[in-house]
Parts: structure tokens; C-alpha cells; sequence
């Protein structure tokens, strides 16, 4: 153990915090149990580093994460339009003025959600989609221990509108909004609400911005020649590395335009960039082509490679000619119109590439050039006897 208190254990603990939305004794008393006995030093380490606060309740074990700019994957990826947060907000308002414990039936929600739900049309829950959307809210709050299922199939209330379910409150449901210095009601937009954040930690913000970007993001590329952030990385990257390697598993890469985190060892606990899925194979034998074709692309003053739509496409194509003998059956049969689309989602994903609204130009960032994929030398040999 390091003078600071943390051994790999608190490391571990660390990671679940950034990881899960909370622990929850219940569901997991080991790991709350491992994150409490660390409770001293973790608590010290998130307030002076990110200036986040790490709750601790006989019930359970939260860590407020607040990112610095707040961005589409930090959703909820169960969600598919903006009807279901309301539903889901309005589904918390209704567990508040409920007893913990106490027991509701979904007629009782679904006619209090009628009565708050803040659009401009009236619910009407013969519609199909209006009940698949509160489907959607319902199973998040259940899925995060805001409400439990007594009795009931959610699901069948999506085919019928007549359908019952009887829910309970759970003692979580209070805790799952986190408390604001003033009423939510005086906040107009989301940037007011991030502000507010900012104006307790005025002394120190730049360096909890800081970590908070390089551990809640993929990369953090330089946005600008006078990017304050990014210099504060390129002037301190030795304190910020011999830090971050002795608090968690990651270790940190500092390149022109651009810092990221990175793990030596694979760990489960983690979503990393590749991971198992097909697609990546993909991306990675994409990525090949754009560094040993580099000076087929103008390279701008951020690192970033600018390409139409038609020539992210035809590079795909290029690549699924030169590689894509080996890739799964699904990528080697689907047209390279398609692995085109899907690549681009990945790598908007994972904020690798972006598209501009105004020109729909395709952007990659400076990281896509980070990894690259070639097939082991014996099966590129195996390969072209088999063609041969």
C-alpha cells in the first residue's frame, strides 16, 4: 500500500465507483463492504482530485460524477427518445410522495403521469408508442432499485393497455436525484446547472476539469492552439501520470494533440476501445490503412483528417478489399455502404470522429491513429496458399 492508503483493492473500489451508478448493499454487500473500509482514502482522493462527493449510506454507496461536458453515451442507452426521460422523471416525482416500502399498482402511476407529464400533446395510453416509451422508464427505474416488481409483467402492459402490475417503493428512490444548492426551477438550461458546479471548487477548477475529462473520456484532444486545458496536460504530465498510475490501473499518453488513458493489462471491470466485438476488427484494420496512407490527407493544425461522406466510404471499401477475407461473415457479406455507416457510428461512439453539421464533412480525430490491427504473419500466409 502507497502512502496515500491505496493498494490495488482501493483501485478496484475506484473503478467500480466510476463505474456503476451506485452500490447497493442488497444487491452487492461485498463490494460494499470493500468500497466502506475505503471510505477514508477514497473520500479524500475523488474531493481533492475531481471535486466529487462519495456518499456513503447504511444502504448504500454513491459517487456524484458530474463530467465536465456532458455527452450522448452518458445516457441512458435504454432510452430511444426524449419521451422516456420524461416519463422516467415523472415516474421518480410520483415514488416521491410515496412511503418507502409502500405498494402501488401501474394504473396509479400511469394516472399521475398523465397529470405531470410536461408535453405539449395529452398521453394517451391506447397509443402503442406512448405505452412502449413508459415501458422503457419503468424498467430503468426498476433496473436501478427505485421501485421493485410485486407482481406483474410490464411487457404485456406494452400489447394492453388494460394490463396490472403491482409495484413497491424502495428505499433507494429518495436517493437517486442528487441535491442542488438552489431550486431546479431557477435553472433554464444545462449549462446554468454545470456552472453552478464550478463556482465551489474556483480555486482549483482547472485541475479537477482536468481529471475529470481524461477518466471520462476516450481521448481529450486539444480544442484550440490556446486550449487551456490541454496545456494544463502537457505542462504536468508527470505529475498527472505519476498520479494515475499510483491511484488506478491506467496509464497515461500525452501526443501533440491529444491524451488518453490507457490500461497495459485488459480488466473486465472496464468498457475498452477494441473490445470482442466483430466490428472492431474493422475498425482497427480501417485505422491501418489511415496510418500507412497518410500522406494521401491533409492533416489540419488539430491532427485532424477531414474526408466527404463518398470518401470515408470508398476507404472503406478499399479496406474491406484488403482485409476483409478475415473478418466475420457478417462483415464480409454486408456491402461496404453498410460497414461504412456502422464504422462511423462506432467511431462517433467512442469519439474518434465526429461529423460537422454545416458540411456533414466526416472528421477523424487524432486518436483513431492510436491502434492499429494486422493479421498474425502465418495466417496472411495460410491465406494466400488457400488463393493461390
Amino acid at each position: 500500500m502507497n502512502s496515500t492508503g491505496f493498494d490495488e483493492q482501493t483501485q478496484e473500489a475506484l473503478g467500480i465507483l466510476f463505474e456503476q451508478f451506485w452500490v447497493l448493499r442488497t444487491e452487492e454487500p461485498a463490494t460494499y463492504q470493500l468500497i466502506r473500509e475505503r471510505e477514508k482514502a477514497l473520500k479524500r482522493y475523488v474531493s481533492e482530485k475531481f471535486g466529487f462527493d462519495l456518499i456513503v449510506h447504511q444502504h448504500f454507496i454513491k459517487l456524484e460524477k458530474i463530467p465536465v461536458d456532458p455527452k450522448a453515451w452518458m445516457g441512458m442507452q435504454d432510452f430511444t427518445a426524449p419521451q422516456d426521460y420524461a416519463f422516467f422523471c415523472c415516474g421518480l416525482a410520483f415514488t416521491e410522495r410515496r412511503s418507502v416500502e409502500e405498494q402501488f399498482l401501474l394504473s396509479d402511476i400511469t394516472e399521475d403521469i398523465q397529470d405531470l407529464y410536461p408535453g405539449e400533446f395529452p398521453l394517451d395510453w391506447t397509443n402503442y408508442q406512448h405505452r412502449k416509451s413508459l415501458v422503457r422508464a419503468l424498467k430503468k427505474m426498476t433496473d436501478l432499485r427505485i421501485i421493485k416488481v410485486v407482481d406483474g409483467d410490464i411487457d404485456i402492459f406494452a400489447g394492453n393497455e388494460e394490463h396490472e402490475v403491482l409495484y413497491e417503493v424502495t428505499v433507494h428512490a429518495r436517493y437517486f436525484m442528487r441535491s442542488y444548492p438552489d431550486d431546479l426551477f431557477r435553472y433554464h438550461t444545462t449549462e446554468e446547472i454545470l456552472d453552478i458546479e464550478w463556482q465551489r471548487h474556483q480555486a482549483d477548477a482547472r485541475r479537477k476539469r482536468v481529471y475529470r475529462k481524461l477518466l471520462f473520456s476516450p481521448a481529450v484532444y486539444r480544442e484550440s492552439h490556446d486550449d487551456q486545458d490541454f496545456a494544463y496536460i502537457r505542462n504536468f504530465r508527470n505529475r498527472l501520470r505519476e498520479d494515475l498510475e499510483e491511484h488506478t490501473p491506467f496509464q497515461l499518453e500525452v501526443y501533440k494533440n491529444a491524451a488518453m488513458l490507457v490500461l497495459p493489462q485488459r480488466k473486465q471491470l472496464f468498457t475498452l476501445f477494441p473490445d470482442q466485438k466483430a466490428i472492431m476488427n474493422v475498425a482497427l484494420h480501417f485505422q491501418t490503412y489511415i496510418r500507412e496512407n497518410m500522406d494521401l490527407y491533409t492533416v489540419h493544425s488539430l491532427g485532424e483528417i477531414k474526408l466527404t461522406m463518398a470518401e470515408f466510404t470508398q476507404i472503406s471499401k478499399t479496406v474491406k478489399k484488403i482485409y476483409g477475407h478475415g473478418w466475420s461473415k457478417k462483415y464480409r457479406d454486408m456491402p461496404y455502404v453498410n460497414v461504412a455507416e456502422e464504422l462511423l457510428q462506432l467511431y462517433k461512439e467512442w469519439e474518434m470522429a465526429a461529423v460537422e453539421k454545416d458540411m456533414g464533412m466526416v472528421v477523424l480525430k487524432p486518436a483513431i491513429a492510436r491502434m492499429t490491427g494486422h493479421y498474425p504473419a502465418d495466417y496472411e500466409t495460410e491465406v494466400k496458399v488457400i488463393d493461390e
